[in-house]
């Protein structure tokens, strides 16, 4: 009985950590790159992810692409003449010992002329390549969600 609890266990313990995917490159740890699901005629895509700096000095995000779009920009949200406003950004500090978050509302990153529609749907990832300053460039999967998730919901301002 208790070696099939152990098989059970050992089966049932990767489905717990589906979507909880993160990747390191140097200090920089980058927290489950996620986008949302979109009606299959939505001309662009964003990206989310947070971004943790455990170094002792600040790194800067200077660009990011991916095989499923034409172009990949990094965006913002900011507030001009009381109406929100997204508008790209040439690079993003990540401070030493601080997070930076791409989330709805805030930073992301968004891809313009989409090429593979395939990977946007619900359950499905795509690679997304972030290049860094000092760290060098790190290719994360992209998991491609009906919602956003709950942390990222509240957190969505916190830059």
């Amino acid at each position: 009985m208790l070696n099939r609890l152990i098989v059970l266990a050992a089966l049932l313990l990767p489905a717990c950590f589906a979507n909880a995917h993160e990747y390191t490159l140097g200090d920089l740890q980058i927290a489950h790159p996620w986008s949302q699901e979109l009606p299959p005629n939505a001309p662009t895509v964003a990206a989310y992810f947070v971004i943790h700096n455990a170094g002792k000095t600040a790194d800067r995000l200077l660009s990011v692409d991916s095989p499923i779009s034409g172009e990949a920009q990094l965006h913002e949200h900011v507030m001009q003449n009381d109406l929100m406003k997204m508008q790209p950004v040439p690079s993003v500090e990540i401070p030493a010992g601080g997070d930076v978050t791409f989330a709805p509302m805030a930073y992301h990153v968004m891809l313009l002329g989409l090429k593979d529609r395939s990977l946007l749907s619900d359950g499905k990832r795509f690679p997304l390549t972030l290049h860094f300053e000092k760290s060098g460039d790190v290719t994360v999967e992209v998991a491609v969600q009906k919602q956003a998730p709950e942390a990222t919901q509240k957190h969505a301002h916190a830059q």
